[in-house]
C-alpha cells in the first residue's frame, strides 16, 4: 500500500540543530509544510553532497513556509560531531534526526533490515499531516533538491487550487491544467 495521502505515524526522535539537541515528534509536523529526507547514515558518501544541497536550497524552503529534516539512522550524537566535522554537512541549519531504532524508517518504508540502514527517501507532508509526495532511491543515486523544492510548491498550489493540476515540468507561475471531458485526447 502506498504512503501517499496516508497521516504520519506518531513518533518521538531525538535532533541536533543549531549547536542543540532538540525533540522532534509528530506535532512538529503539524501546522507547516515539512519535508522529510531520510539518508543512510551519516559519514558516508553521497550524504554529504544531499546535505549541502538542502542547505543551499534552505531558504527557498522557507520561503515557501516549509521545514526540512534530515533523518539517518545514526544518533543526535552522531550527528552533532559530523556537522561539527563536515564543511558540506556544517552547512545546515535544520534538524538532523537521529533514528537509532528505526521507527521513522520503519514508519516511512524506507528500513533496509539487512542493513540497519534507510534508503534515500523524500517525503513532503502537508500541515495537517499527510504525506502527499515520496520518492524513493537506491542508496547510490543521489537527489536533486531542485526537484524536490518544484514539488514542494506543487503540491502547496494544488492544495489552494484543488480543481487544478501541475503538468509535467511545472514551476511556480506557470499555467496549470483544470480537468475535464473536454481536454480528452486534446493534449
Amino acid at each position: 500500500m502506498s504512503l501517499i495521502n496516508t497521516e504520519v505515524k506518531p513518533f518521538k526522535a531525538q535532533a541536533y540543530q543549531n549547536g542543540k539537541f532538540i525533540e522532534i515528534s509528530d506535532a512538529n509536523l503539524k501546522g507547516k509544510w515539512s519535508v522529510l529526507i531520510f539518508m543512510p547514515a551519516a559519514f558516508t558518501f553521497n550524504c554529504p553532497t544531499e546535505i549541502e544541497d538542502a542547505a543551499e536550497h534552505y531558504g527557498e524552503f522557507q520561503k515557501a513556509g516549509a521545514e526540512v529534516y534530515i533523518v539517518t539512522t545514526d544518533t543526535h550524537f552522531s550527528h552533532k560531531v559530523w556537522h561539527e566535522t563536515s564543511q558540506a554537512v556544517g552547512k545546515a541549519q535544520f534538524a538532523l534526526v537521529g533514528d537509532p531504532t528505526h521507527q521513522l524508517t520503519n514508519a516511512f518504508d524506507v528500513h533496509i533490515p539487512e542493513e540497519g540502514l534507510a534508503l534515500r527517501g523524500t517525503f513532503i507532508v502537508n500541515p495537517e499531516g499527510i504525506i502527499k509526495t515520496m520518492e524513493v532511491h537506491d542508496n547510490a543515486i543521489a537527489r536533486d533538491v531542485t526537484e524536490t523544492v518544484r514539488k514542494l510548491k506543487a503540491a502547496q498550489y494544488v492544495a489552494a487550487h484543488p480543481n487544478e493540476v501541475c503538468p509535467a515540468k511545472w514551476k511556480e507561475g506557470e499555467l496549470t491544467l483544470a480537468p475535464s471531458i473536454d481536454l480528452v485526447g486534446k493534449i
